[in-house]
């Protein structure tokens, strides 16, 4: 009989919407649960890689006007937290690449982003921004 300990049923229990069909698209998804404790992509996020999902968080400065690209954050936050490598990737944070130039929401009002999630390290070759989550070809609205 294999040992099942407490860190294996919380895995399992994280894949069991997408083994059960019953995570729904429009649900949205916690930044917190696309990682594990060791930062590494969790089963649900890696699950949905390629899919449309929804995130909730807020919207950070911009790096420059007429953009298509934001920062999501899981806090609001009146500075852009901008990261060196994939290594100070921080768990809360997500890029985003809209369908649209963005059109700047203030720093403290929640909005959801909808978008195909894409994981891996990527350095963006316009900005040098690198991300290890993104949500491309996104829309997003007010809470």
């Amino acid at each position: 009989m294999a040992s099942f300990d407490r860190r294996s049923a919380l895995l399992a229990l994280a894949a069991l919407p997408l083994a059960t069909g019953a995570f729904a698209a429009d649900d949205p998804i916690l930044l917190r649960d696309l990682y594990n404790k060791d930062l590494s992509f969790s089963p649900l996020a890696e699950g949905l890689q390629g899919q449309r999902i929804r995130v909730e968080g807020f919207m950070a400065p911009p790096l420059r006007a007429e953009s298509r690209f934001f920062v999501l954050t899981r806090r609001p936050m009146a500075v852009c937290p901008f990261c060196n490598s994939a290594s100070d990737w921080p768990d809360d944070i997500v890029a985003i690449y809209a369908k649209r130039v963005v059109k700047v929401i203030a720093f403290n009002i929640p909005i959801v982003v909808s978008g195909a999630l894409e994981l891996g390290t990527h350095k963006d070759p316009e900005l040098g921004f690198v991300s290890r989550v993104r949500l491309s070809d996104a829309e997003y609205q007010r809470v």
